[in-house]
């Protein structure tokens, strides 16, 4: 049985998680706006496998769904606390990270005063006629069968589908082969007891979610005389960075700066700046260590180990034992070594995709050479902008693209190009300090030709006597396209004009383009 919708919304959004929530929430007191948000979900939950109890969120409380967009919004962390009476709890214990369990809480509290969402609603196409989409979702009872299919028309349509979590290759083929679990750390509290129970459980990889597991482990572990390994491929088992100039790298500047640089030095920056959002809380390393140190009390030995530098390169099941044979090769010493285990917990991230449903509309999708989407400065992954991502763009974008604080800001940009105005004020520039070349500083070839530097230029030490030894200026340092400039970011913004076809976004995306938690 299919259900047509003849009404024309202007958006229908795609995927509930916090960024389309709160895109859902900032698009809900707009008279401009009529939106429909669609998830295959029941309802909200947020990172159910992860909610260990304790845990907090790594962003603090301003970081919600609206509120660095709109600090007055009826949907603030602050008034969710107001409203279930815990604002002076909260307030009296002087910590502005939120439980993560909270947070949560906090997430269906919106959802419930939102009659824009509809759950149980899995996408299956995307078709366009003329100016106008037309989304195709099944609709499924509480058993998953599907009822029937309904279809959503929109002028706009929001990719709010998140990531999907990433399992090694050597891992992939072996999630239910053994008498223990192999999961991701994604499912984590469904499969705790299994894990515990299989006599041996080994961690692959690092970051905050491989260090709340292993901190949730240990102590259990080790009472019950179970063995707990922590392996990761990193060189060491690195804080998050979160100074202060840095975190000002979550900011308009510098995604305008991080958009100018080719491919393949972003590809290379986005693995360089893991720290600032792939860390490890600096209070959870300590934690660790702590606990390590008080269960070694008295000369015990124990059962755990933890190991850097080593890089899984293969695994396999033993029929035999049920134990899983796998395979590491220390990534500075070139060397292989085995371990034995009951089960492996693959704490190795989540990475995006891009949704099959968006098979029908073919080349209007902008990918890049390695199929990505191709995502514009503007959020848009089509010459019309109308097609708008959310968190599908830490290739193109950088930190900010999983960064809950920075959140609010895109779901401001993609409002202004829905209402062809800034409901909400778009910040401009944030940091204090510049990225790339400054405005008053902009250097090209010319300023060497010509005598453009006279003898003078040069006194009193201006340059020291190694500034140019050693390539210090290689063959592209002087190239005349210059980093963003301030007028690059304001034109990036400037939402007066209504006219689509006119704007950035209309032109392919070859100009190059923090979770904290």
């Amino acid at each position: 049985m299919s259900t047509p919708e003849s009404h024309i919304h202007d958006i229908v959004g795609i995927g509930i998680g916090p960024f389309g929530l709160g895109l859902a929430a900032l698009s809900d007191p707009l008279p401009d706006v009529d939106a429909v948000f669609l998830d295959q979900r029941e309802e909200f939950r947020w990172h159910p496998g992860m909610m260990i109890e304790g845990a907090t969120v790594q962003v603090p409380f301003l970081a919600d769904l609206v509120t660095m967009a709109d600090p007055t919004s009826r949907f603030s962390f602050l008034q969710f606390l107001k409203d279930s009476g815990r604002l002076y709890p909260f307030y009296i214990r002087e910590s502005f990270y939120p439980l993560r369990a909270e947070f949560d809480e906090y997430c269906r509290w919106v959802a419930a005063q939102l009659d824009t969402l509809r759950w149980n609603r899995t996408v299956t196409s995307v078709t366009r006629n003329d100016d106008i989409y037309t989304v195709t979702a099944e609709v499924a009872d509480q058993f998953g069968q599907t009822l029937r299919t309904e279809s959503y028309r929109a002028r706009h349509l929001i990719l709010g589908v998140g990531t999907e979590p990433v399992l090694p290759r050597a891992l992939q083929d072996l999630e239910t082969e053994g008498t223990g679990p192999v999961i991701h750390t994604s499912k984590y509290l469904d499969h705790r007891d299994a894990l515990l129970e299989s006599g041996s459980i080994t961690i692959v990889g690092s970051g905050q979610s491989a260090a709340e597991i292993y901190r949730d482990l240990i102590d259990e572990a080790e009472a019950r005389d179970v063995r707990l390994d922590w392996v990761t491929r990193s060189p060491r088992f690195f804080p998050m960075e979160y100074t202060k100039l840095t975190l000002e790298m979550t900011s308009p500047e510098y995604t305008d700066h991080f958009r100018a640089l080719p491919d393949d030095l972003r590809e290379q920056l986005g693995r360089e700046q893991r720290t600032l959002y792939k860390g490890i809380s600096a209070e959870l390393v300590d934690d660790i260590h702590d606990t390590l140190y008080r269960l070694s009390r008295g000369g015990r030995k124990l059962r755990t180990n933890l190991l850097a530098e080593s890089e899984l390169i293969a695994a396999d099941h033993d029929a035999s034992t049920g134990d899983y044979a796998l395979r590491f090769r220390n990534t500075s010493l070139g060397r292989c070594f085995d371990r034995r285990t009951g089960s492996v917990v693959s704490a190795t991230g989540y990475k995006s995709q891009v949704p099959a449903f968006l098979a029908p509309l073919g080349d209007e999708i902008r990918l890049d050479a390695k199929g990505r989407l191709e995502v514009t400065r503007h959020y848009t992954v089509n010459d019309a902008g109308t097609i708008h991502v959310l968190n599908g763009e830490e290739h193109t974008h950088g930190v900010t693209a999983p960064d809950l604080g920075f959140g609010p800001w895109r779901a401001s940009v993609v409002l202004s190009h829905v209402t062809g105005r800034e409901p909400y004020p778009i910040e401009k520039t944030i940091a204090f300090q510049t990225f790339g070349v400054p405005d008053d500083g902009v250097f090209d070839d010319r300023a060497l030709d010509d005598g453009a530097l006279d003898d003078g230029a040069l006194d009193d030490g201006a340059l020291d006597d190694g500034a140019l030894d050693d390539g210090a200026l290689d063959d592209g340092a002087l190239d005349a396209t210059p980093l963003s400039t301030q007028d690059d970011v304001e034109s990036h913004f400037d939402f007066a004009e209504t006219d689509t076809a006119a704007d950035s976004d209309s032109q392919p995306a070859d100009d190059r383009e923090m979770s904290h938690v």
